[in-house]
Order: C-alpha cells, then sequence, then structure tokens
C-alpha cells in the first residue's frame, strides 16, 4: 500500500526536512570525531593539534543545528497535513 501514507512527498518516502537531517547527522559524527582527534593529544600529554582541527570539530554543534532545522521543518510540514486532512474531514 505505497500511496497510502499522506505525509509523503516523493515515492521513495522522504518527507521535507528529512535531508537536513540525514546531513546533519553525517557533519555531527564528522565533528564528532574531530573533537576526539583533538583531545587525544591532550590525554597522552603530545603536543596540541593545530587550530583547523578545532575549527574542525567545531561541526559538532553546525550538525546539530541542520538536524534541528531539518526536524523543525518536519514537524512544520506533518501539521500542514494535519491540518488539511481535518479541514477535508470537517466538509
Amino acid at each position: 500500500m505505497r500511496g497510502c501514507d499522506p505525509g509523503r512527498v516523493s515515492g521513495n518516502g522522504s518527507r521535507p526536512g528529512d535531508v537536513l537531517v540525514r546531513v546533519g547527522g553525517v557533519v555531527f559524527a564528522v565533528g564528532a570525531v574531530a573533537t576526539l582527534i583533538t583531545v587525544i593529544p591532550l590525554f597522552i600529554g603530545a603536543d596540541p593539534l593545530p587550530t583547523a582541527a578545532y575549527v574542525v570539530s567545531m561541526l559538532m554543534g553546525v550538525g546539530f543545528l541542520i538536524a534541528g532545522a531539518g526536524l523543525v521543518r518536519s514537524i512544520g510540514h506533518q501539521r500542514r497535513a494535519d491540518r488539511a486532512a481535518q479541514a477535508r474531514s470537517a466538509r
């Protein structure tokens, strides 16, 4: 029953905001790995990494914001779909 889900936008089942959530997750993961890599030298007593490594670790927050924007977009789409469904059923 492929056509029964009113929240689907395209045939592959993706909704508005799904791509942002996925991209945000990937960016967050890259930032998390970079954070781990930049913290390891501090624990083993080695020289700290260059500033660029710390800048890359800031991607963790950026990824979180991107995923949050995708979530907000998805919530907005679902609310509009629910209101449209209620308006149709009220007729």
